[in-house]
Parts: C-alpha cells; structure tokens; sequence
C-alpha cells in the first residue's frame, strides 16, 4: 500500500499550489480520502475531505472557498487545489485514506507547503 504525495513547495501569499496523492496497493474507489495538514508545534487538523465517488465534500472553516478537493477514481489520484495562499497554510500536508466498510486507514509521507514572501 502506498500513497504519495506531491506538489508542494514554496509559493507566496496570495498564489497556489495543487497537490496530488496517488494511491496503489488497494481499491481507492472504496476510500474516503482527505487533506491533513500539521505545521509546526501544531496539531494534525483535517483540510478536507471527499466521498469514495466524489460526490460529497467537506472542509475546514479556515480552508472554505480557497482550497477545493478533488478525485479522479480512473488514475488513483485525489487533488487539493490551493488558492488565495497565507502564511499560515504553511504546514505538512498528508493525504489519508480510510475504508468505507472496514475504516482501514493509510496515510502518506507528506509535502512541505511554505507560504512566504
């Protein structure tokens, strides 16, 4: 099982960036997948999250209207486009899977985001 993360790096305030996760190893279709995002001293928090078929989302107030979470269930792969980038988006961010019948959960390695002028 892996999940790969990829996209990050340093961008300043106000631009984007897109992350990528690419999943293998299990049947993505059957996972809810999410953002996390951990900076430093700080606490795990969820950005976002997606329904296994993409038809539903969510995410965190301090997210809502700049980032937007996205899947393609034919290539594996779920998205977070960032917008509108602040300093305090800097963080890890971590995609993370969880199974909807069993919640067996997987986590990838994670991509530095730095938000700096």
């Amino acid at each position: 099982v892996q999940l790969v993360e990829s996209g990050g790096g340093l961008v300043h305030p106000g631009g984007s960036l897109r992350l990528a996760c690419s999943a293998s190893g299990f049947s993505f279709r059957s996972y809810d997948m999410s953002w996390y995002r951990q900076a430093p001293g700080k606490e795990r928090e969820l950005a976002a999250v997606i329904s296994s078929t993409g038809g539903s989302t969510n995410y965190a107030d301090s997210v809502k209207g700049r980032f937007t979470i996205s899947r393609d269930n034919a290539k594996n792969t779920v998205y977070l486009q960032m917008n509108s980038l602040k300093p305090e988006d800097t963080a890890v961010y971590y995609c993370k899977a969880v199974g909807r019948i069993l919640s067996t959960t997987y986590w990838g390695q994670g991509t530095q985001v730095t938000v700096s002028s």
